[in-house]
């Protein structure tokens, strides 16, 4: 293996920057503190969902529809929608289907 070599440049003091890349090292600077803004943004606002659904675990099934409607509420109109277009009729045979299902997974 060969030793690395040294840098070139050690005697020479350093260059002062131009007026151009000063300004390209400014907006270097300022979009390096905007993403970490939106990391730290990021964190704080996942840490409430998730305790949010840690605590969703113990709630009952109806709290937790109304949870995901409040969360998804165009979810909800997608399948209301869904609902009225099938009929009464379709709806209750689908839902005597799902149902068992539902109440399997509930446990």
């Amino acid at each position: 293996m060969s030793e690395p070599t040294p840098p070139v440049h050690l005697d020479k003091p350093p260059v002062p920057a131009t007026p151009e890349q000063q300004k390209i090292l400014h907006r270097i600077a300022a979009q390096r503190e905007r993403i970490q803004a939106r990391r730290q943004a990021y964190a704080q606002a996942d840490s409430p969902a998730d305790a949010g659904a840690a605590e969703m675990g113990d709630d009952s099934l109806v709290l937790r529809c109304v949870a995901f409607a409040k969360q998804h509420p165009a979810a909800v109109v997608a399948l209301a929608g869904a609902a009225m277009a099938l009929g009464p009729s379709r709806l209750v045979r689908w839902a005597s289907v799902a149902l068992p299902w539902i109440l399997r997974f509930r446990r």
